[in-house]
């Protein structure tokens, strides 16, 4: 089969599995602070067009905002320009429901901490949110890159969602690390209230 033929092939099932699983923005590449404001405004944009109710709008940019940040400041692949974080940047509506998806690379000698953290935020009722938050900010240890395992809380805390996370083994090195977050839309929030 001719290569032209294959790419187009591939092409055209990228597209289909983005439209079956309601993707509506997709980046593989370096997250610098442009590239996040770039991405906030699209996201506004159509969820301006599609009328969203404003607390949905907001639940739906912190969660971009925060998880953006995540790859700009703790992917453990830098870009070219060695300066920001590499990785993949997914958002999408299925029904009432947004997701943000994310992609990076992380050194399998921080997984355990990470995970550890992912456990505890998922473990976590919504006041052991707010302590944990709270204590993070009194007394939490930043990373060498910044942060304090703040960011994963505040989503969990802002979403009322476990965080769904995988580790994929890249090589002996490093590791894949996905995470998708939920963020409910109006009509089924409506019925939570």
């Amino acid at each position: 089969m001719d290569l032209n033929v294959k790419l187009i092939k591939s092409v055209l099932n990228i597209f289909e599995e983005m439209v079956s699983n309601g993707a509506s923005l997709v980046y593989l590449g370096e997250f610098s602070h442009d590239i996040t404001k770039m991405f906030t405004r699209m996201a506004e944009s159509d969820m301006d067009k599609n009328e969203e109710e404003r607390r949905v709008k907001k639940k739906v940019y912190h969660v971009m905002v925060e998880t953006l940040q995540n790859m700009n400041k703790h992917s453990d692949e830098i870009s070219n320009s060695g300066q920001v974080g590499n990785g993949l940047f997914v958002i999408g509506k299925i029904h009432d429901e947004y997701y943000v998806i994310t992609a990076n690379k992380v050194e399998k000698d921080k997984t355990a901490v990470l995970e550890q953290t992912l456990e505890e935020v998922n473990a976590a009722s919504k006041d052991e949110l707010k302590k944990m938050y709270l204590k993070q900010i009194k007394e939490g240890k930043l990373s060498n890159k910044g942060g304090a395992g703040l960011g994963l809380i505040d989503i969990a805390r802002k979403t009322d969602t476990p965080l769904t996370y995988r580790f994929i083994p890249i090589d002996d090195d490093y590791n894949l690390f996905i995470l998708k977050v939920d963020i409910i839309g109006a009509k089924v929030d409506r019925a939570n209230d």
